[in-house]
């Protein structure tokens, strides 16, 4: 081989031409109401055909402005729940129930003193005192003492056994109850109850 061979030429290859791209126009929604016509522009103005944003607005160049709806009213809408009381614990019921008796036995004798106190600073009891003791007096004896017998310890004790008698009462027939609910709802399936929402 006497010679060296010619390699070949390699020319850099020009990049293709780039295509022009399509410019690109701001998105703009949709208007939920038609611009306002007026002399000097409206829907149909130089900018564009009919119904383009950007041929509608005026000489002053703002665009159709949305106007709130003044009729429309949102009314609430409230939820609603279906409840069923299937059982209620004796237990708890009778708990609650002694609780509510012993408020109510302590409302009474605080009731019941304050009562008596009126009474007694407006003369009551002395008045009934004289008029029970003539009535009963006999020759040579005193009458029926009724003054000294509604005495306030006296009466505050008579309230006191009334109360722990009513509380051992309420207590005993709130529990009676709670079984008799649940024996019952077994057969009819309790009591529904529907609770809504407040809004």
């Amino acid at each position: 081989m006497s010679g060296a061979q010619p390699q070949p030429s390699t020319q850099p290859q020009s990049p293709p031409a780039s295509q022009p791209q399509p410019e690109r126009q701001p998105h703009r929604p949709p208007q939920a109401y038609p611009a306002p016509s007026s002399g000097t522009g409206g829907a149909k103005g130089a900018g564009g055909p009919e119904g383009d944003p950007s041929g509608s607005a005026g000489s002053g160049g703002q665009g159709a402005v949305r106007k709130p709806r003044t009729g429309a009213r949102t009314i609430p809408r409230t939820r609603k729940a279906r409840l069923r009381v299937a059982k209620a614990d004796p237990w708890s019921v009778m708990k609650v129930g002694f609780l509510l008796a012993v408020a109510l036995g302590l409302c009474t004798i605080v009731a019941v003193a304050v009562l008596w106190m009126v009474m007694d600073a407006m003369g009551v009891f002395s008045t009934l005192g004289g008029t029970v003791s003539e009535a009963t007096s006999a020759e040579g004896g005193g009458g029926f003492d009724l003054e000294s017998f509604l005495s306030l310890p006296r009466v505050l004790m008579f309230t006191s056994l009334i109360a722990v008698i009513n509380v051992v009462l309420a207590t005993a027939l709130a529990t009676l109850g709670a079984f008799i609910y649940n024996l019952s709802a077994s057969f009819v399936g309790g009591v529904e109850l529907t609770l809504a929402e407040d809004e």
